[in-house]
């Protein structure tokens, strides 16, 4: 069975909206997109991300994540190391309604998030096929989250708040114990952590 790997870019108060651009998501009228770009580049992030991109994998996105990537990748002029994987593999985007998918190699899962899509995750990763790596994507990764389906989490971790605008963790996340498995600070303060779940929440009273 393959594994669903979610990789998120976010600030030290959890906000992951529109790292990437002004006009990437105004949902909520969100004002700071593009929060990302003043960071300098770092070289073992750089590497990092050259790494993801040279593991075989196929994309599960969600419909506004998918919209933002098939606005751009397919015609990029540049991040080549990117766009060549992003444009070539399998993407398969959960939507509430049915639609055509513009980008190649693209699939539409909808239906009843509680059971047709669910279902259909379920049946994706039965597959003997690459791992399924969700970019972006905050509403279906509380689905994936909900519904147990996540094996491995990567977060970028960037020191800076925002206040508001969408979080990794929203509201109604579930109480939950994850493990570390891999970190790293890079040279402009970025935390990169790689966690997997381990099972329910575990409480208990200070030396007791």
């Amino acid at each position: 069975m393959r594994k669903i790997i979610t990789t998120t870019f976010i600030t030290l108060d959890g906000v992951m909206q529109a790292p990437g651009g002004p006009e990437e998501d105004t949902t909520g009228n969100f004002k700071y997109g593009g929060w990302q770009a003043p960071f300098p580049e770092d070289k073992w992030m750089n590497s990092k991300l050259s790494e993801f991109m040279n593991i075989p994998f196929e994309l599960l996105l969600g419909h506004t994540t998918y919209d933002i990537f098939a606005g751009y990748w397919p015609s990029a002029k540049t991040d080549h190391e990117v766009a060549v994987p992003f444009n070539k593999t399998k993407k398969y985007v959960v939507s509430h309604k049915s639609f055509e998918p513009s980008w190649h190699n693209s699939v539409c899962i909808t239906g009843d998030v509680a059971n047709d899509v669910i279902s259909q995750i379920k049946k994706l990763k039965e597959k003997d096929s690459p791992d399924l790596w969700v970019w972006g994507s905050g509403n279906l990764i509380q689905t994936l989250l909900k519904h147990h389906l996540i094996d491995r989490m990567h977060v970028w971790i960037h020191p800076i708040t925002i206040g508001n605008g969408k979080r990794l963790f929203a509201e109604g996340t579930q109480a939950e114990g994850f493990k570390l498995v891999d970190s790293k600070i890079g040279t402009t303060g970025i935390i990169f952590a790689t966690y997997e779940p381990s099972g329910p929440l575990k409480t208990g009273t200070i030396g007791a």
